[in-house]
């Protein structure tokens, strides 16, 4: 009977456990609110204090992460549980566990290479973006020298095929006389 019980009550744990697995929604919450507690201890530790300036700085750097954990975030479901993990320098690093309709998020140094990695290929894609941008320019002026380029050469053309009639012209004079 107490096997039986026990089994029992194992089950219904299992079944609670699988019913109240939390969603991506809720590790990204839980996540965006873990990266707000360590920007602010950061602006803390650091000396910032607490005005406009600061606060944008903190929004901006919010917004960003939130970018990059949306992107980045993958959750793998183990029915029981879920795991968050984000790969950084070429290995998965599990963030966050998800049991029992809560998400339990882990340490603040994890954090801090979630962020500084997000911040690199934040400002690796800006520096791309701003290298087509300029590939594009130097594209365009070339496309409009060759236009010129060409323009003058008819230009020359039409001058020259001008002055061949002048001279054929020229010509037809000097025998008919």
């Amino acid at each position: 009977m107490k096997k039986l019980l026990a089994l029992v009550a194992v089950l219904l744990v299992a079944v609670l456990m699988v019913l109240t697995v939390p969603d991506k929604k809720a590790h990204k919450e839980a996540m965006m609110e873990a990266v707000k507690e360590y920007v602010d201890d950061e602006a803390q530790e650091r000396g910032f204090a607490d005005n406009g300036i600061t606060r944008i700085g903190k929004g901006i750097v919010n917004k960003m992460v939130e970018a990059a954990i949306s992107t980045k975030l993958k959750v793998d479901n183990y029915y029981l549980f879920n795991t968050t993990h984000v790969r950084l320098k070429g290995k998965d690093k599990v963030l966050s566990v998800g049991m029992f309709g809560h998400v339990f998020t882990f340490d603040k140094k994890m954090l801090r290479e979630a962020l500084e990695e997000g911040q690199d290929e934040a400002e690796e894609k800006r520096e791309a973006k701003q290298l087509l941008k300029e590939a594009k320019k130097l594209k365009k002026e070339e496309l409009k020298a060759q236009r010129k380029a060409e323009k003058q050469a008819r230009k020359e053309q039409k001058r020259r095929e001008k002055e061949q009639r002048k001279a054929e012209k020229a010509r037809q004079k000097e025998q008919k006389q």
